[in-house]
């Protein structure tokens, strides 16, 4: 950690400690000033509750340690900062309401607490924003700038150089290469190759560098185990950027196998039993009280399917889903019936004649996809996931998209991360599969919240639907 990041996390601890005591104190004004949550009826000293921040502040912070919010924010996402600090808070919240309990403390007001616990999520997020900024700003001008140095020459070494370059804010300085198959003064946006590997002790003990990122090349990863010994011997804090990142996540995760440390290629979240079951509960629960909202809607459905052209109300399509396991997806039938062989090679395209004029409407807002409702409360599907594919296109896309299959690794949705960005129908698989593949990795109860939030005013309609 160099004198910046120190400066900086000195700062934020600065700030929530004065935040914490303001907002604990407007929350106490709140209460027995003024008439807003009620007639303010106090038994205790303003004193008395003075007295219980010497107890609530350190509470926080440490909850706030343990949700690594003091953590580098150049790492951090704002989402993720967020996240900690209301599970800081509740938890916190918790603790000091069970406290007051164990202690049999029945004065001291509760609302007064559930009022500082909001105010103080609130504006410690937003002086944390307000923060972050100013950092930021200051980092681009080149203050508290970290100086960094690549060893080896390699796809990862370029990638970075482009992150670095993209994100000026992070405070990283590029004082070049060390590399023994490139020729120094050998340039990649303006960072130059200035020396061999071999001369690595020799700069880190003549030049200031706070970190040395290890970016070799995969034909020389043999050297790997010398150069962090290096590295380390010299005290400099050292990165390892793989160099076959294209094939692994952004947020691989590792196991203990006995002292030996595995690395998973995909961090699955829904591969957790626990989140699992979560996810699988909310499913159960919203396709049963959706089915009960939309059974007017899927009535005037059935009425018009039958209406439109013979055949049967409901379209079954074979579908690939969790562990690649085939399945019957159910939909209102919106085209006049074909044969099977018609059926699973060909993609519904503009003005198809195989679609019935009820069909174009049902298609275009979704409700056709209401029946899917059902396959949700089977176990096929989920309300939320990867769409599914038939597998023709499925044996098709394995061969064609790079990762294309690991989107059967949890269970594809009615609606999904792709489809409330606009890729529905008639769009590019490969983008498809990349908001998949981002949704697969960052599952979370609140991330599926959002996707069916946003599938409520952009998702119905799909402009793309045939």
């Amino acid at each position: 950690m160099n004198d910046s990041q120190k400066y900086i996390i000195r700062v934020q601890l600065i700030a929530d400690i004065v935040v914490i005591a303001v907002t604990y104190f407007l929350a106490w004004l709140l209460r027995f000033r003024t008439s807003i949550f009620g007639v303010p009826v106090r038994t205790l000293s303003l004193d008395y509750y003075l007295r219980a921040l010497l107890f609530i502040v350190p509470l926080f912070l440490v909850l706030y340690l343990a949700m690594h919010l003091y953590a580098d924010f150049r790492s951090m996402r704002r989402r993720n900062e967020a996240v900690g600090i209301a599970i800081a808070n509740t938890i916190g919240l918790l603790i000091v309401i069970v406290g007051l309990f164990v202690v049999k403390q029945i004065h001291f007001s509760r609302g007064m607490l559930v009022i500082f616990y909001f105010m103080n999520m609130i504006l410690d997020f937003a002086v944390r924003l307000a923060l972050r900024s100013s950092f930021e700003k200051l980092m681009k001008k080149g203050y508290g700038s970290r100086n960094l140095i690549l060893v080896g020459y390699s796809r990862s070494a370029e990638e970075l150089i482009d992150r670095i370059i993209r994100f000026p804010e992070w405070g990283y300085r590029i004082v070049g290469i060390l590399d023994d198959n490139a020729e120094p003064g050998t340039e990649y946006r303006k960072v130059k190759v200035i020396g061999k590997i071999k001369d690595l002790s020799g700069y880190l003990k003549e030049n200031k560098v706070e970190e040395v990122d290890i970016t070799l090349p995969l034909d020389q990863y043999s050297r790997l185990e010398k150069i962090v010994a290096k590295c380390e011997k010299s005290g400099v804090h050292t990165k390892f950027i793989p160099d076959y990142y294209n094939i692994i996540s952004t947020r691989p995760f590792t196991e203990d196998l006995w002292g030996l440390p595995a690395i998973n290629i995909r961090y699955v979240p829904l591969s957790n039993s626990f989140n699992a079951i979560v996810k699988r509960i909310g499913d159960i629960i919203g396709s049963a009280l959706l089915i009960a909202l939309f059974s007017p809607v899927m009535l005037v459905a059935v009425i018009g399917v039958k209406l439109s052209s013979p055949g049967p109300l409901i379209f079954r399509q074979i579908r690939v889903g969790l562990h690649n396991k085939e399945f019957e997806m159910y939909k209102f039938r919106s085209m006049r019936v074909q044969s099977e062989k018609e059926e699973k090679k060909a993609w519904t395209v503009k003005n198809d004649s195989r679609v019935t004029k009820f069909g174009k409407i049902i298609r275009k807002t979704s409700i056709d996809e209401l029946p899917q409702f059902f396959n949700v409360l089977k176990g096929d599907m989920s309300l939320v996931g990867p769409r599914p594919e038939r597998p023709y296109f499925v044996e098709k896309f394995k061969e064609e998209i790079p990762r294309y299959m690991v989107k059967h690794q949890v269970r594809p949705g009615i609606t999904g991360w792709a489809q409330v960005n606009g890729l529905r129908g008639d769009t590019s698989i490969q983008k498809r599969i990349e908001y998949d593949l981002y949704y697969i990795e960052n599952w979370s109860v609140s991330f599926d919240l959002r996707i069916l939030f946003l599938t409520v005013f952009k998702g119905f309609v799909n402009k793309n639907a045939y």
